[in-house]
């Protein structure tokens, strides 16, 4: 399975919530209510990854800072170096990528524009389909043999 398939099985389908990397920190915790999830792409134009901004990202801020932390813009505690796929990726890849670099959430691009975005647990999703439906397989080949 690849992550095209991940994409157009999500909810939201391929939309990616995004944030300026000046907005203050308490801005895009807003922003992650709002929408529901557990990272925004940090990007000026919402088309160019700059970032990811995580909850990750905010429980360190606060460690270092303390409430303080909630004024200062997005940029600050991001995760610059961002891990990014394609379309094309395969899910099993992707899933080894974000254990081997401890990362939750993954951009999907084509070239250098924003796509959609993969999180660990729709990737833990989509491996246990495709389990379920090799299990399946196995099951019917097994009955008619």
């Amino acid at each position: 399975m690849q992550i095209s398939n991940v994409l157009q099985r999500k909810a939201g389908g391929p939309a990616v919530a995004t944030v300026p990397g000046g907005a203050s920190i308490a801005e895009a915790l807003v922003l992650l209510a709002e929408h529901r999830v557990g990272a925004l792409v940090v990007s000026a134009d919402g088309v160019h990854v700059e970032g990811v901004f995580s909850e990750r990202d905010v429980a360190r801020g606060l460690r270092e800072r303390g409430a303080a932390l909630l004024d200062d813009p997005v940029r600050s505690v991001m995760t610059a170096q961002v891990h990014t796929c394609t379309p094309d990726t395969r899910v099993l890849d992707l899933a080894r990528l974000m254990t081997e670099h401890r990362v939750r959430h993954v951009p999907v691009v084509v070239g250098d524009e924003l796509a959609g975005i993969v999180s660990i647990g729709d990737v833990v999703k989509a491996r246990l389909d495709e389990l379920e439906t090799e299990r399946e397989q196995l099951v019917g080949y097994i009955q008619t043999v």
